[in-house]
């Protein structure tokens, strides 16, 4: 090879060597990572709302080398500091290691009772020994905070570092999980900083998303209609859409025109919005279906018992009893019909000729337990 050549093919491989070793080079992800910071995730549904963590996540003993002690402080510098690359003079840290660490919400959540949109954002931190400032930024495709621009930030959170149990990795853990709220806890070494996600309106969240969703394949079937109306007149939200998904549920395109389930989702729905006298011939055509079993009436009045609506569950349970007398489960419904308006006298009676007729253990010792009860008064039965 000529001096030239050599000198040509040399100098740009020599410039990447010297910008290599810049912490702003990411590593090719062809390769494994740098400094065995292995990439990692985690995701959790919080009510409707998909909440997502991607980061890098470094280990406290790397190659021998103890840093337990030394972490916070000193390996993850407190505040907000100058970096030696692209001029940051005020950075705070990536929250993890190598790449940045990615935060996405499919909508929008409260992060610590404050705002976030629906979106992707950069996840940083301003560490301390008392606390904590997530920053939420726009920057989500820099490498590491280098090119950190306070001018993207979308919101600043403050949360309080505490004591956890030992993690070799740093790790991402939602350690509290509800149907609209959850925490989500950055761990790593000795110490965990949560912060908390809540989501509002879930019930109408989740109706949106239902509404979405029977525009597709979901609305062709009458169950899916049905069981659409009856979870927005369970969380009473989108009473109207509830009637318009019942009508079509219990209608003649989908096969519920005559089945038990369509037709009393259907007379609830017709009550929910004001419409009582259709409500009370819906309901007389539901129990009165010549295909109707006596496990089906009394489904629909376990529903009722559920939505506290007492007096009617026991017309329906009588209705059961009148139509199919002594059949397997009338007289469980007449039970819990009777204790459900308080009367335990007659709850008492029902129980025990349903108890004769207990089709197996497991619903003679639920029988024998509701028994035991109402023998003291109690009407409180499960």
């Amino acid at each position: 090879m000529s001096k030239n050549l050599r000198a040509s093919v040399l100098a740009p491989l020599a410039a990447f060597v010297l910008v290599s070793s810049a912490p702003a080079t990411a590593q090719p992800h062809y390769l494994p990572p740098s400094g065995d910071n292995q990439r990692a995730a985690v995701t959790q549904q919080v009510g409707p709302v998909e909440v997502s963590i991607s980061y890098g996540s470094p280990r406290v003993v790397l190659k021998g080398n103890d840093r337990r002690g030394k972490i916070w402080g000193t390996l993850v510098p407190y505040g907000l500091t100058a970096l030696d690359f692209n001029e940051c003079k005020s950075c705070p840290w990536r929250a993890g290691a190598n790449e940045g660490t990615v935060f996405s919400v499919s909508d929008e959540v409260k992060i610590q009772g404050k705002s976030l949109p629906a979106g992707t954002y950069g996840l940083f931190a301003i560490t301390g020994p008392d606390e904590w400032t997530f920053v939420f930024s726009k920057n989500t495709t820099s490498w590491g905070a280098y090119w950190y621009d306070p001018k993207e930030d979308v919101l600043r959170v403050t949360a309080k570092p505490a004591k956890s149990e030992y993690h070799e990795w740093l790790t991402y853990e939602f350690t509290e999980r509800e149907p609209a709220k959850a925490t989500v806890a950055l761990k790593w070494e000795d110490l965990q900083v949560p912060f908390a996600i809540a989501v509002e309106d879930v019930p109408a969240r989740w109706a949106a998303k239902i509404k979405d969703a029977l525009r597709g394949y979901t609305g062709f079937t009458w169950q899916n209609w049905q069981q659409a109306a009856d979870y927005c007149l369970k969380n009473k939200v989108n009473l109207p859409d509830a009637l318009d998904w019942a009508q079509r549920a219990a209608g003649p395109n989908f096969g519920g025109a005559n089945e038990v389930l369509a037709l009393t989702t259907l007379a609830r729905a017709e009550a929910a919005n004001g419409k009582e006298a259709e409500a009370a011939k819906t309901w007389e055509k539901a129990v009165s279906l010549p295909g109707a079993t006596s496990f089906q009436i009394h489904q629909v009045g376990r529903s009722l018992l559920a939505e506290g609506k007492t007096q009617q569950a026991l017309a329906i349970f009588q209705t059961n009893a009148k139509r199919f007398p002594d059949q397997w489960p009338v007289n469980v419904g007449l039970m819990r019909g009777y204790a459900g308006v308080g009367d335990a006298k007659k709850a008492l009676d029902a129980a025990r000729l349903a108890l004769k007729q207990a089709p197996d253990e497991v619903n003679r010792k639920s029988i024998e337990g509701a028994i035991a009860k109402l023998e003291k008064g109690d009407t409180k039965i499960n």
